[in-house]
């Protein structure tokens, strides 16, 4: 477990409330009453950027968002920490990710309006690389031949013609979901892409790490169309080659992981 938010950190943000932490968030997000506290993880621009977007979505009836909370003087950044305002819900069980993709296609339709934001360019961490490998703007250095799930994908992937908008791209565990209230949506993570390939990223994500069948591509294929198995194939990339920047030593183990979900994938594309 992470360090707990420093006293003046609390102050600044007028969390009085006995710390928790929260599950998720690398283990590095605590709660104080109705404040959520996590070590700032975006550019500065992008914060301010997330804070405008969910002030717009906020109050939405079908879905909820948690917009940051300003400190005291005003900042969205303290010493290195944000906050956010806390909304209840659970993340999702493997039953219910059908409920994280219709949330997704709700969140899609309003943030259909927003333009392409400027810093993607400027983005060069891991998933934003990984995302542009998906996508056929940058490569991947496999010398070694230690990622074949990786060219696997890349074998059967096909050009696409679908429209590009704003979408979050990291949906499946940032989904949350309550008995009695709209969906819960967090950390808005930006790419321009089509909306049906964040609903590709929670597949994937689903088979891959959380246990959910192979069927759930099927299932989800039919409602979404044909040229979802190739934003499949790009979600797949993604996620694989994401994990591979981020933990080269487990190559091994990402072969194990990907390599059932990218088969299979790749036989439906090759269909």
């Amino acid at each position: 477990m992470e360090r707990p938010p420093p006293p003046d950190v609390l102050a600044a943000f007028g969390a009085t409330t006995p710390l928790e932490p929260l599950a998720g968030g690398q283990r590095r997000v605590w709660r104080s009453g109705e404040v959520v506290l996590k070590p700032l993880d975006v550019s500065e621009e992008e914060l301010r950027w997330q804070a405008a977007v969910l002030a717009d979505l906020d109050g939405a009836t079908d879905l909820r968002v948690a917009p940051p909370v300003p400190s005291t003087e005003g900042a969205l950044v303290v010493a290195g920490w944000t906050a956010w305002r806390y909304e209840p819900g659970s993340p999702p069980r493997v039953a219910q990710y059908g409920d994280v993709i219709a949330a997704g296609r709700l969140l899609h339709h309003h943030l259909a309006r927003f333009p392409r934001p400027p810093f993607l360019d400027r983005r060069h961490h891991p998933w934003a690389v990984a995302d542009r490998v998906a996508w056929g703007e940058g490569d991947v250095d496999d010398d070694g031949g230690r990622l074949p799930h990786v060219r696997t994908l890349l074998a059967v992937r096909r050009p696409l013609g679908l429209a590009d908008q704003l979408v979050h791209g990291d949906l499946t565990d940032n989904v949350h979901l309550h008995p009695e209230l709209a969906p819960l949506v967090l950390d808005l993570t930006p790419y321009w892409r089509p909306p049906s390939y964040a609903t590709a990223v929670v597949v994937a994500d689903a088979v891959v790490f959380r246990g959910a069948p192979l069927d759930l591509v099927d299932r989800v294929r039919a409602v979404e169309g044909e040229p979802f198995v190739q934003l499949l194939v790009r979600a797949l990339l993604f996620r694989a080659v994401t994990d591979h920047l981020l933990a080269p030593e487990k190559d091994e183990q990402w072969v194990d992981w990907f390599g059932p979900a990218s088969r299979y994938v790749a036989s439906l594309a090759e269909a």
